[in-house]
């Protein structure tokens, strides 16, 4: 028995509208989460750019240098009211990074230049800097915490799956071979795993910052892949007319 699968030629004008909207609004979402990415992490060896050093920084840790005390010689040094603050910090951060001195020092210049952005009701992808315990995280060796990388992984795996699904059921309408739609709709989901997966390995074993970027290019390339090409059978393409 045959089955008529629904396809684009199928569904009316303001399902295609509202198709494309989504998909394009997406898009452009996407767009911006890599410009964000590339601000919150660029900087952190100490050099302007993104580098796979500041990946390994992030999750992986410094052989000689904390994550604040990279942040505050590079990326964070614009942020700071009075560039002699850096010194102040990198002189905590070097005697031990000691509670009573964070209060008396460190606190003040971090809740005025800071935390604006570093609080995780704002962004929980940075590292908290409204209390001792998140900075003295960040002020000795290693990498995000095991805690603070369990946090983002359910907030991208909750939040990128509806959204890969949505783009996944859109693009089931194209007219492709079913084989090659099944390994396009599966590829980001996978992808999207393995970049998870490979932030905690990373943590361990700093090589794996190239599985991170890897892993992250081939989910946006899939994605966009599949935006593009629902996209055009919507509108351009003869079998959708």
């Amino acid at each position: 028995m045959k089955v008529n699968y629904v396809t684009f030629r199928d569904i009316s004008c303001s399902e295609k509208i509202l198709n494309t909207i989504f998909l394009l609004t997406i898009g452009l979402g996407y767009l911006m989460a890599l410009v964000n990415m590339y601000y919150t992490h660029q900087g952190r060896d100490g050099k302007p750019g993104l580098s796979i050093e500041d990946i390994v920084i992030m999750y992986h840790g410094s052989s000689d240098q904390t994550r604040l005390g990279n942040a505050v010689t590079g990326i964070m040094l614009p942020n700071l009211k009075y560039k002699s603050d850096k010194e102040v910090i990198l002189k905590w951060i070097h005697e031990g990074g000691e509670k009573k001195a964070y209060e008396e020092t460190i606190a003040p210049i971090l809740n005025r230049d800071c935390v604006l952005c570093h609080t995780p009701s704002v962004n929980p992808a940075l590292p908290d800097l409204t209390q001792f315990e998140g900075v003295s995280e960040v002020a000795h060796s290693g990498g995000a915490s095991l805690p603070a990388l369990v946090r983002v992984s359910h907030i991208h795996l909750f939040g990128i799956a509806f959204i890969l699904y949505f783009i996944g059921k859109i693009f089931l309408l194209c007219e492709i071979n079913v084989y090659v739609k099944r390994i396009a709709m599966v590829i980001p989901f996978l992808a999207m795993l393995l970049d998870i997966l490979s932030w905690f390995l990373t943590k361990s074993i700093s090589s794996f910052a190239y599985v991170v970027v890897l892993s992250g290019a081939l989910m946006g390339l899939s994605m966009g892949v599949q935006i593009v090409f629902s996209i055009y059978q919507m509108w351009f393409s003869r079998k959708s007319v």
